[in-house]
């Protein structure tokens, strides 16, 4: 039988989300939960990966076991799991879904604090000493809609088959009057793109570079066109989305 977990993570304790030797994982620390609880050699695969410090509201994944599950299987899940680790909710699915390959888009966030504030130093750049101009930030993400060859925001020497992405939403608001947000979502992500796409943003809003040089950086297919990649701890997956409601 396959299920379907929902669940959130703080990233700030994790080497990202999937397993990897001699470091501590989201993927492992999950496993190795539900293998003691279960009984049995469980594995578990993700929506998608998450790099080191970067964080989960809502991230899903699947996992298959010959047990059925009791009830109250998720308030011991996460009373097993570190205070990292939140679990919403699992529930049976069709044999064939695939948390990865059956998504159909994905969103991040992320958070800029645009005052010294020691409170969102560990969930926020800290980006406080120049002003940021939203409106040619947003002016270069409406950019982003003519393009789907993002090899200039993917991370060098991965094994991608194809850098194309189908941008669908792009957007800079000022939700509080210390913080930015920015909201992008996609069919997929390459590696490291957020963030590179972010770092670039941000020398759009400083005036370091022009909202309309966006396009030279994306013809270019040159990782080193564009800017540098923003910490890691700002940025959070915070929906993927299925062809039913969750």
């Amino acid at each position: 039988m396959r299920y379907f977990i929902v669940f959130s993570y703080n990233g700030a304790s994790f080497f990202g989300f999937q397993k990897q030797p001699n470091q501590i994982s989201v993927q492992e620390t999950l496993e190795h939960a539900l293998t003691i609880l279960l009984r049995e050699n469980i594995k578990i695969v993700g929506a998608g990966r998450t790099d080191t410090g970067v964080h989960a509201k809502k991230m899903y994944a699947h996992f298959d076991t010959q047990n059925n599950l009791a009830a109250d299987l998720v308030p011991r899940l996460n009373s097993f799991l570190p205070p990292s680790i939140a679990v919403y909710n699992i529930f049976q699915v069709d044999q064939d879904f695939h948390a990865r390959f059956s998504a159909l888009h994905r969103t991040y966030e992320y958070y800029i604090s645009t005052h010294k504030n020691p409170f969102t130093e560990n969930s926020s750049w800290q980006f406080w000493r120049r002003k940021l101009e939203i409106d040619a930030m947003n002016e270069a993400c409406e950019i982003l809609f003519e393009y789907k060859d993002f090899t200039s925001f993917a991370k060098l020497h991965t094994d991608n088959k194809t850098n194309f992405c189908q941008i669908k939403k792009a957007i800079w608001v000022q939700q509080e009057e210390e913080l930015l947000k920015f909201t992008i979502s996609a069919d997929r992500f390459l590696r490291n793109m957020v963030r590179a796409i972010v770092g670039t943003m941000v020398e759009i809003g400083t005036q370091k570079i022009k909202p309309e040089n966006i396009r030279d950086i994306i013809e270019k297919k040159n990782r080193n066109a564009a800017g540098i990649s923003a910490p890691a701890h700002g940025l959070y997956l915070v929906e993927v989305g299925y062809d039913f409601d969750i």
